[in-house]
């Protein structure tokens, strides 16, 4: 059978190789490790020229059969985004300390393999480019500034404070590039040294670009606006959502979990409040895992023990999706996340933590839920399965087709289902889950109403200046009350969501949307409902955009 929006979509995949081998790295498409994309303006133009013109020659096909369509939908969706992104200067314009082109390209050397001497010079040829990608991308930056297109000031500052901890200017963790290629063979050592240090040098170089040029010229207010939150919303949920309706959700979502979790604290210190419990948890010898290096040996234990005993229960795990690495990543930025394995699984999929440098508690409780949202049944269970699923799914669709609300909704959604399998009976390891539910219900109340301009309501739940409006303080105050996270890790976060608009929600807006696919696929098979086919079903579909997920759902 001829498969026409296939052809094309894997047509698209080694197009956008050509263009930006950054992107093949993070999908593990081989041959290009050794280069980094053009990221001048004419470089951003050739990639928003390839975006319109896939777009255009996908919308002209017919879809073979309906997982055919399925694909065609998220193809149109996802670029389409993509184009009206372009439209609006958004991917040039831009920086943020967890969005860039800049941070791209860093994570990148995180995935580089290093086993072999060609790999390494692989490796030596990529640090020696970053000064000439870097130099195009401040030309385009500079561009973008002086057409009025700025990020916050704020941004600028903090990006360029995150650069001297990479290059080992403050901080204790060193400089990343110098330590990336300090286990290289004698033979390459001096050479691979020579280029760490021109990257190095090249992003300091960066960051004082970003401090004494940008900052001058960039936003003294950290919100957009509701035209830019719009389009930002809509890219990173792939759906459409009132967004009043959906802030003022937010903050029944967080006075619900917090109910849940006062009644938890109490099962922890009888008659106790939620900080007493938190305080007992910490002190609690038997959750201190010590050290970095415990806790990473901690996560990676966990996560090989959930993915034996749910396959064949709860989930049917391919073989090549048994491998989970976990690591402690070698910034001290703060943050967890994932990375999906190579085409071949030769690079499996990597659950990441990475830790501010004042952090000092590595408790258990507060982690159990994150290694379940990062690993099983989370991101590495659906990116790993649709990675694996060539059958199904086209290229794109298995290793450039991310959607946050989709994946990150996902990963919400496991903790939830966790929770529903009784995985959390220990009330401590409940109560780190419920501490996360809650911390990502107040994102969805402080990223929308900072960039909206909003006012907190005056009959808000908790009774917390009620008709003021958002501000950068404000958002700080309201997160410190409604979390247990430290405090360089809060104020990153902090940070993030101030620039970065429109991603923090897509968790909690994703779960919501997941959780109501659900019920709907539920409602309509009644006794037919069995849950670990509507798993596989869903994650079959690939990476898509909420809207066309629930259209997708509901023709099974």
């Amino acid at each position: 059978m001829t498969r026409p929006v296939d052809a094309r979509a894997d047509q698209y995949v080694e197009q956008v190789c050509a263009l930006d081998p950054v992107a093949a790295t993070f999908a593990g498409i081989p041959g290009s490790d050794h280069l980094l994309p053009d990221l001048s303006p004419d470089g951003f133009d050739a990639r928003d020229e390839l975006n319109r013109r896939a777009l255009a020659e996908v919308a002209a096909l017919t879809a073979s059969d309906e997982r055919e369509q399925v694909a065609q939908d998220a193809f149109a969706e996802r670029v389409g985004l993509a184009v009206e992104r372009a439209e609006q200067g958004v991917d040039r314009s831009e920086l943020s300390v967890i969005s860039s082109a800049l941070h791209e390209i860093r994570e990148a050397f995180d995935l580089m393999p290093t086993e072999t001497t060609e790999q390494w010079e692989a490796l030596g040829e990529r640090l020696a480019a970053m000064p000439t990608a870097l130099a195009g991308y401040r030309t385009t930056l500079g561009v973008e500034a002086d057409a009025g297109r700025v990020s916050a000031r704020r941004q600028y500052l903090k990006v360029a404070d995150q650069i001297r901890g990479w290059t080992g200017q403050q901080g204790a963790g060193g400089d990343f590039f110098a330590s990336l290629v300090a286990p290289a063979p004698a033979p390459l050592r001096d050479r691979l040294a020579s280029a760490a240090a021109q990257a190095s040098s090249a992003c300091a170089e960066f960051g004082r670009f970003a401090e004494t040029e940008l900052a001058p010229r960039g936003r003294e207010v950290d919100g957009v606006g509701r035209d830019h939150y719009a389009l930002a919303s809509r890219y990173f949920l792939g759906a459409e959502v009132d967004l009043e309706e959906t802030y003022r959700w937010g903050w029944e979502e967080l006075k619900r979990i917090e109910d849940d979790m006062a009644a938890t604290a109490r099962r922890i210190v009888a008659g106790g409040s939620i900080d007493d419990a938190v305080r007992a948890l910490d002190a609690d010898p038997a959750r201190d895992l010590g050290s970095r290096e415990a806790f990473e040996a901690w996560m990676q234990a966990k996560a090989d023990d959930i993915l034996t005993s749910f396959d064949g229960v709860h989930f049917d795990i391919a073989e090549p999706i048994r491998t989970i690495a976990c690591k402690v990543a070698p910034i001290n930025d703060g943050g967890a996340w994932y990375t999906p394995p190579s085409e071949d699984f030769s690079r499996p999929g990597t659950m990441w933590f990475s830790f501010t440098d004042d952090h000092e508690i590595y408790s258990s409780w507060r982690e159990t839920t994150t290694v379940f949202h990062e690993g099983v049944p989370g991101h590495h269970l659906q990116c790993a399965q649709v990675v694996h699923r060539a059958d199904l799914l086209n290229r794109w669709q298995r290793l450039m087709c991310w959607v946050s609300g989709h994946g990150e909704g996902w990963a919400l959604y496991s903790e939830r289902l966790m929770d529903e399998l009784g995985y959390f009976a220990d009330p401590g390891d409940r109560l780190g889950f419920l501490d996360m539910q809650g911390f990502r219900a107040a994102r969805v109340i402080v990223d929308i109403g900072v960039h909206l301009g909003l006012t907190i309501p005056t009959d808000n739940p908790f009774g917390w200046r009620g008709g003021e409006t958002w501000d950068a303080d404000l958002v700080y105050e309201f997160m410190r009350a409604h979390s247990r996270m430290d405090d360089g890790s809060l104020r990153f976060e902090v940070n993030r969501y101030l620039g970065w608009p429109g991603q923090a929600p897509s968790y909690k807006v994703g779960e919501r949307i997941w959780l109501q696919a659900r019920d709907e696929v539920r409602s309509r098979k009644g006794d037919a409902f069995d849950l670990k086919q509507f798993h596989t079903d869903a994650l079959n579909l690939g990476s898509l955009g909420l809207d066309p997920l629930k259209a997708a759902l509901a023709r099974l």
